[in-house]
């Protein structure tokens, strides 16, 4: 049925529908993709995971001066993948924010230079709205009305969305994103960077009702979050528990932080899609991936009768894809932006 659907769209894609190039380097991904028509001819990532696992984070500097190096050979792999060369590329576009300013400037540059040497349009995409629009990439009937949840290491936001370009911020966090809540506590737990993905893999053999953690702003009666207190909750919890906790203990903390923050984020979601009268919830961003998270929103939807679109697995982290698919729909509506803007690493999403 999936396959039938994406040939389906194929179908109305036209074969002169433009090329875009776009790159993505807002943190510590380096992304390169190549997409016409809203169909991703090519989808290239290097990941930095390695590279900052020792530090327990994300240090700019590296990361900044780790793109470099991998734009070049990206952007090689995309177009060999694609079958097409720059000189057939119709615009190019880049992530100008939000994000590390020194890891913005590296694509946001490369994608100007290539702009301005093929003599074709430059896009500048906002990374919070390549987010928003990536459940809806492959989709045979486009972007639409929707509640949309933005949930990554950085970001935790809701959006209603009527249409692309049109959004109406809801609510967003007070502090933390959620995607930070996760790392910081699989930190003080001793696990790996990232923590997000060990949490979500050792909360499967736990119990969430283990340890009653704290789900902040759930019943605030607006849409805003706050994952500061969990974390202060959850070091105090362990520093009345033995040192180092055993494997089952463990895994019941890990649980009961993702019990925690899951239940927030569906409880606002949900009431956002009850707020708006939207019948379609579109959740994306790094932490989208988390199964515990995925599980609980499909189940909560099927209830209340509503159309879940999840970003596909591969669009779930940082990409150019959504970055590209996005440039797609900006470039079609006419618009193109100057090649002397300049990166901003606190852009927010335009809303109305």
């Amino acid at each position: 049925m999936a396959a039938a659907l994406f040939l389906h769209f194929l179908s109305f894609v036209p074969v002169s529908a433009p090329l875009i190039l776009a790159l993505e380097t807002s943190c510590d991904e380096t992304a390169v993709a190549i997409t016409r028509g809203g169909e991703v001819l090519a989808s290239e990532i290097s990941s930095q995971i390695a590279l900052h696992q020792p530090y327990g984070g994300v240090v700019p500097e590296l990361a900044s001066r780790s793109h470099l190096p991998q734009v070049r050979p990206l952007i090689e792999a995309a177009t060999a993948a694609a079958g097409v060369t720059l000189a057939e590329i119709d615009a190019f576009a880049a992530t100008a924010g939000p994000g590390l300013a020194s890891s913005l400037l590296i694509g946001n540059t490369v994608a100007k230079a290539l702009a301005l040497a093929c003599d074709r349009p430059f896009l500048a995409i906002n990374h919070l709205e390549g987010h928003l629009l990536s459940p809806f990439i492959g989709s045979p009937d486009g972007v639409i009305p929707c509640v949309a949840l933005i949930v990554s290491g950085g970001h935790t936001l809701l959006v209603h969305c009527r249409g692309a370009g049109q959004y109406h911020l809801l609510g967003r966090t007070k502090d933390d994103a959620a995607g930070e809540a996760f790392d910081k506590t699989a930190k003080m737990l001793g696990l790996p960077y990232p923590g997000g993905p060990q949490i979500d893999r050792l909360a499967r053999g736990g119990n969430p009702a283990a340890f009653d953690l704290p789900q902040g702003l759930r019943h605030s009666g607006d849409f805003s979050f706050s994952f500061s207190g969990l974390k202060t909750a959850v070091r105090y919890t362990l520093d009345a528990l033995p040192n180092p906790l055993s494997a089952p203990m463990q895994a019941d903390m890990c649980a009961s932080i993702q019990a925690a923050i899951v239940g927030v984020l569906v409880s606002k979601t949900m009431a956002a899609a009850a707020h708006t009268g939207e019948n379609v919830v579109a959740v994306s961003g790094g932490v989208s991936l988390n199964s515990g998270l995925r599980s609980s929103l499909a189940a909560a939807a099927a209830s209340a009768g509503l159309d879940l679109r999840l970003a596909a697995p591969s669009l779930t982290t940082d990409n150019a894809a959504m970055i590209a698919f996005v440039a797609g729909i900006r470039l079609a509506a006419g618009h193109t932006s100057p090649l002397e803007g300049d990166v901003d690493p606190n852009l927010a999403l335009v809303t109305a």
